[in-house]
């Protein structure tokens, strides 16, 4: 890590260039790809992180910069706290700072609690909660820097308010994320926003594999009749950034599928 003064330093040199700077964690496609895509389009700098897809990062990288804005790509597997520090000092390194942190990594298994091994409970959990934590951590120091309104979104799921027969572990994962946000927000007020969105059923490769059985029974709980967008969850990020007025909040996006 940077000494303090370093960091402020080059902080204070990409906020002199207009130039704010985001980490999108697990951003190399679906949603995290399009919350990288938007912050682009609205002026910032994005470090796109991955773990195994270089080549999708690398294309995302490319999408950032024929928007004008710099990019780079990162392959850490942010549920390891050195690799999440990795990450953040990368960004930190090309940018001058970090002024935005954008917790989306996550992973999803279908199984039932009586087939549940432990191991595949702690997996879901270090993915979906701890690298949240271990990312947050790792950019405190930059976010306390940056003059650029710095905030922290997290990304949870609608499962967080409706558990899961099928994914007890995803729903549990999501829950806590809801209180690490809420959690979170308290710890760095006044300083730092923390918010989280909980995305509905949306067309990633996570809903990829469902049978037409499945969408069917899935379609018929969304009033708008229709999975989300990843764009549509990037526009909900979005606005958590720029609201300068909420923190410690849930933004629901589920074309209506929680108040059935």
């Amino acid at each position: 890590m940077w000494s303090s003064s370093t960091q402020t330093t080059k902080s204070a040199l990409a906020r002199c260039h207009g130039m704010p700077a985001a980490v999108v964690t697990g951003s190399s496609r679906g949603i995290g790809k399009a919350i990288a895509l938007r912050f682009a389009d609205d002026g910032y700098d994005v470090a796109v992180n991955y773990r195994s897809s270089a080549d999708a990062a690398d294309a995302v990288v490319d999408e950032i910069r024929d928007r004008g804005q710099a990019a780079v790509a990162v392959g850490a597997d942010v549920s390891n706290a050195d690799a999440a520090a990795r990450l953040v000092d990368a960004a930190a390194d090309a940018f001058g700072g970090v002024d935005h942190v954008v917790n989306n990594a996550g992973v999803d298994q279908h199984v039932v609690t009586e087939d549940l091994e432990p191991s595949d409970f702690d997996r879901i959990m270090d993915v979906n909660v701890n690298s949240a934590f271990a990312v947050t951590k790792a950019a405190l120091p930059f976010l306390h820097a940056s003059t650029a309104d710095p905030s922290v979104t997290n990304v949870s799921s609608i499962l967080a308010h409706t558990g899961a027969a099928i994914e007890c572990h995803y729903a549990a994962s999501k829950g806590a994320l809801l209180s690490l946000t809420r959690s979170h927000a308290r710890d760095f007020a006044p300083g730092i926003r923390v918010n989280a969105v909980a995305p509905g059923h949306v067309e990633t490769d996570m809903t990829g594999d469902r049978s037409p059985a499945e969408k069917r029974e899935e379609l018929a709980a969304i009033p708008v009749d229709r999975y989300g967008r990843p764009d549509e969850i990037a526009d909900a990020v979005a606005y958590l950034r720029d609201a300068t007025f909420v923190t410690g909040e849930t933004l629901n996006v589920n074309g209506g599928e929680l108040m059935c």
